[in-house]
């Protein structure tokens, strides 16, 4: 269960002062409990002598099975395949820029941690900034090399422990019974129990996932004025975001770098935020600075070469994308769109080789997939930019038809439209009507533009060249003409064509924006349509359908991470906002900040 860590220090390896960390004093080993012979436990550590002495230690404590690795990259495979009841984790890796920090905050941010596994961190060397870290990953456990057994098997005991005594609120999440286990999270909070600050940050994430944003930003808040944690304020920000209050969010995340200027989490978070407010150089800026800090995170590298990728600088681009394949494509972490990026990047520095080399490898990362319509997509379009480096490009306009007439289909997301604006603007001149450029960049954007950011987007692929940059904006005008048009009819008090309107442009175009538009206007307006309900199922339905996709501009598209926050493995969705918790019997009016101080105290005294 992340809590506060518990840290092991050896009086041989020096003082350490801080008044969180716990001294292992020598004992005789204390039996963990009667099931650590049924737990699965996985040793990673690059240096094969330690790895033998842990391993002996685990084997000793009554561990019943056992893997070892010694890599980040190996580490990361075996918990995507396998569920694991321990992981020993060492911090620094000789030789390599990824540690077992990064791999943590991974495991946490892509789900693929259960909250029942213990984590315990094992490091040479322990600065008060290296234990503070520790912290705010939501540690099982730290300990200081040497250590001894005793004190391994002592951290694993409190560890398990604590996993025992938040039984009941780890079962509804893995349950997906979210309103369960805000209520029990809650009261845990206000009755100062142990791990009560745990299950504070717990209801804030919840009260995210309910679409229930002031609420979390007061918790967050309680949380913060109790405790001065970075995580705290970044709650603070990621629900003034989902409040759409971004002046707010700025100014916190700006507060947060001015005394932390080294938080990863605020830099990434920060990017994020510039990107919905369309500063997409201050974006790249951010999230390269998150991805030189935490170099060993896959998630991040793709995400900076993304980003310098949109911006149109290729050098920095090629050199963060290499670096991502480089850093393992086997893990489920790993995104293919990485391999396309690469591929049209070779292709503009007319890079045949280089292109046919990231098709093969586009190829054989698919022979290790699952069929998938949208891994498809991307192996046909290097297969066009490979094409269209040849002296026939009869096939690759054939290919590029045969995505062009997928866009008319619902699951064809801004991902898909992305690649073949790329692959558009990479079509000589000579063959532009033959390749059907016009009509297909206006069907892309008559559906795609839905805000000034992912109008960005799609001027960003097309290489912001004319006639497409062109055709682009013209369409954003005309999708918010339509829009403006049937507010008009509304204000002038006839809500039914104003609602048919949009309805009529929503499914001609496949625009999210303007459906979404016609179920809110008939939402609203229930009394005055008779058939507000029909137009209502309509409109939500082809919403349902109509595949929207990610956001290309964060990269890194197979993640959903929240820089900062808690990950929450429930497998339930999460309700809508309009929906009552019924099993929330407190309110957040109970929880005042004494009681947040209150609990703080507590945890210090249980910790």
């Amino acid at each position: 269960m992340p809590t506060e860590p518990t840290v092991q220090h050896s009086r041989s390896s020096g003082a350490f002062a801080c008044p969180r960390l716990c001294r292992a004093q020598p004992a005789a080993a204390p039996v963990i409990d009667r099931d650590i012979h049924l737990a699965r436990a996985l040793l990673v550590d690059n240096n094969p002598l330690l790895r033998s002495v842990a391993g002996a230690q685990l084997r000793d404590a009554g561990v019943g099975h056992l893997v070892m690795a010694s890599s980040v990259k190996d580490a990361r495979l075996m918990i995507e395949r396998e569920r694991f009841d321990i992981i020993l984790c060492n911090r620094e890796f000789e030789g390599s820029d990824e540690s077992g920090q990064d791999l943590l905050d991974e495991l946490r941010r892509e789900h693929l941690l259960p909250h029942s596994t213990v984590f315990l961190m094992v490091t040479a060397r322990a600065s008060y900034h290296q234990v503070v870290e520790a912290g705010e990953a939501a540690l099982d456990g730290l300990l200081i090399r040497p250590y001894s057994a005793a004190a391994l098997i002592e951290r694993l005991t409190e560890a398990r422990q604590r996993k025992a005594q938040l039984a009941d609120v780890l079962r509804a999440l893995d349950a997906g019974e979210n309103e369960v286990a805000l209520a029990r999270a809650m009261k845990r909070y206000q009755d100062r129990l142990p791990f009560a600050t745990y299950c504070g940050r717990l209801v804030a994430e919840l009260f995210l996932t309910m679409h229930r944003a002031q609420d979390s930003q007061r918790m967050f808040e309680h949380l913060a004025a109790a405790r001065s944690s970075s995580w705290a304020r970044l709650g603070i920000a990621r629900a003034q975001m989902a409040r759409s209050d971004l002046g707010g969010a700025r100014k916190t995340l700006q507060a947060i770098l001015q005394d932390e200027p080294n938080c990863a989490d605020a830099h990434e978070l920060q990017g994020r935020l510039l990107i919905e407010q369309s500063d997409h150089e201050g974006a790249l800026a951010a999230c390269q600075r998150a991805a030189e800090l935490t170099p060993g995170c896959m998630l991040r590298v793709q995400q900076a070469g993304t980003l310098a990728y949109y911006q149109g600088k290729a050098v920095p681009a090629l050199q963060w994308l290499s670096r991502a394949v480089s850093m393992g494509t086997q893990s489920r972490l790993f995104d293919p769109q990485t391999f396309v990026l690469l591929a049209l990047l070779k292709h503009d520095n007319a890079d045949t080789s280089g292109v046919a080399a990231v098709r093969e490898q586009l190829r054989r990362y698919g022979e290790r997939q699952a069929p998938d319509a949208r891994l498809q997509r991307m192996q046909l379009a290097t297969a066009v930019l490979d094409g269209l480096m040849g002296s026939d490009l009869k096939p690759a306009l054939l290919g590029l038809q045969s995505l062009g007439d997928a866009a008319t289909q619902d699951d064809f997301d801004l991902e898909a439209a992305n690649l073949l604006l790329a692959l558009l603007h990479r079509v000589p001149d000579a063959h532009r009507s033959e390749a059907r450029l016009d009509s297909t960049i206006k069907r892309l954007a008559l559906r795609f533009c839905t805000s000034k950011a992912v109008t960005e987007v799609l001027l960003a692929h097309a290489g912001r060249a004319e006639p497409a940059a062109q055709i682009i904006r013209q369409c954003q005008s005309q999708v918010g003409a339509i829009a403006e048009a049937a507010m008009d009819l509304s204000l002038q008090g006839q809500p039914g064509p104003a609602v048919a309107q949009l309805l009529e442009a929503g499914e001609r175009t496949l625009n999210a924006k303007l459906l979404d538009m016609a179920r809110g206007l008939a939402e609203r307006q229930k009394a005055k349509l008779p058939d507000a309900a029909v137009l209502i199922e309509r409109a939500t339905a082809r919403l349902r359908a109509v595949s929207v996709g990610r956001h290309a501009l964060v990269g890194g598209g197979a993640s959903n991470r929240t820089p900062g926050g808690l990950t929450l493995l429930s497998r339930a969705q999460a309700p809508s906002a309009s929906a009552t918790p019924t099993a929330l019997a407190v309110s957040m009016a109970t929880v005042s900040p004494a009681t947040a101080g209150a609990v703080y105290a507590s945890d210090q005294a249980t910790a």
